[in-house]
């Protein structure tokens, strides 16, 4: 993982980019831990969408994504209007699921500010049910994971709460 943007790998996905809005600000002037979500959601959106798993997709197969787990790390804050980047990578996935690990960036400074882990199981919409992704969308996860697998494995991925 990456403490700046000038050193996100380029192998990582970085379709994504937000401004933090005025509605987003809590009573501590900061970005509320709900919109860092919002915000991380968003890029999972983007990269989902990168892999052909869209609105037509949703439509065409009656399938789509949810997610199961996530795990946020708060590094540092995010004040109205900044600009925020993003990069995402896939940690592991089978046929059913994907381990997705998103890194937040502030595009003034560069610094990282936060992280999210999530895990994203594909469902059949009317069945309710975890599926098998539709194979075309299987090849183009399968496609970014490989070229995700020799990069190192975040600092904050895998962690638990604890004191």
């Amino acid at each position: 993982m990456a403490d700046t943007w000038s050193a996100v790998p380029a192998a990582l996905f970085t379709g994504h980019r937000e401004v933090v809005q005025p509605d987003w600000i809590d009573y501590n002037g900061h970005m509320n831990l709900a919109f860092y979500v919002l915000a991380f959601d968003h890029a999972t959106d983007a990269i989902f969408e990168e892999f052909g798993l869209d609105e037509a997709y949703r439509e065409r197969f009656n399938q789509s994504i949810f997610v199961a787990e996530t795990h946020v790390v708060y590094l540092d804050e995010a004040m109205q209007g900044d600009g925020l980047l993003f990069a995402s990578r896939i940690l592991e996935h089978g046929d059913k699921k994907v381990r997705l690990f998103h890194e937040m960036y502030a595009e003034k400074s560069g610094a990282l500010i936060a992280t999210i882990e999530l895990m994203v199981l594909h469902v059949d919409l009317g069945a309710r049910k975890v599926v098998p992704f539709a194979a075309e969308a299987l090849a183009s996860i399968d496609a970014m994971a490989a070229a995700h697998a020799a990069l190192d494995m975040p600092d904050q991925a895998g962690r638990a709460v604890a004191m």
